[in-house]
């Protein structure tokens, strides 16, 4: 093997990362509520494709509640091997910029979850431009990266070698501004159980007073959703 561009790395990724089988339970359903149906106003009506679909474990949360136009893309054909049936059929496995010039469709919701950290800043413009298109009026793109504004980001960033760019709140939404998107909303990810976020708030809220310069958000991810500006 030779490795001489960032994209030969892919060429061990199935040893690289961890394949288990979409199994939705009652924790996934929570984050899932708070990181994607709560923030982007998702209702079992709307029309979603997932780019970078993995396992396909945010396909099957949608079909938990009730979403029944889903679409996925993947490049792994690996990952079809862990997914129920009535989600494999739904996931395309191809080259995400060539599948995604093949749709006639829209949708409401188009969602990226630790997927758009391995475009550049350039591609990722041109990606949000080509998403734009495909959005139904009133739609929005979801997105979920590593947190470059945060000490605890660092390690999902750096934990794969194929990443092309890091994102803050503020370098993502220059992003999504040179694509015609706006930011409705940030918020970081949280996980855990309560009581683990309750001292997490806790010590949190006293870095916050204390350092000079706090990050605007301490999640190691966050989550942003995106709409298009007004002309």
């Amino acid at each position: 093997m030779e490795f001489e561009k960032l994209e030969d790395f892919y060429q061990v990724y199935d040893q690289h990362r961890t394949y288990v089988k979409a199994e939705v339970r009652k924790k996934h359903i929570r984050n899932y509520d708070d990181q994607y149906w709560l923030p982007a106003q998702g209702s079992s009506n709307h029309s979603v494709l997932e780019l970078g679909t993995g396992v396909g474990l945010f396909l099957a949360y949608l079909k938990a509640k009730g979403v029944t136009k889903i679409t996925g893309i993947d490049g792994d054909p690996k990952v079809k091997e862990f997914m129920p049936p009535d989600i494999s059929d739904c996931v395309i496995i191809g080259d995400i910029w060539a599948e995604i010039q093949n749709f006639s469709e829209h949708f409401d919701r188009i969602v990226l979850l630790d997927v758009f950290e391995y475009f550049s800043f350039m591609e990722g413009q041109r990606l949000l431009v080509q998403l734009k298109d495909l959005l139904e009026p009133g739609g929005k793109i979801v997105l979920r990266v590593p947190n470059a504004a945060s000490p605890f980001g660092l390690q999902y960033q750096y934990n794969d070698v194929t990443h092309k760019a890091i994102y803050g709140p503020g370098s993502l939404q220059h992003v999504a501004l040179a694509a015609g998107l706006q930011v409705e909303k940030f918020l970081s990810v949280r996980r855990g159980n309560h009581f683990k976020r309750f001292l997490e708030n806790i010590v949190l809220g006293i870095l916050d007073i204390t350092l000079t310069e706090p990050p605007p958000l301490w999640g190691a991810n966050i989550i942003a959703v995106l709409a298009p500006t007004e002309d």
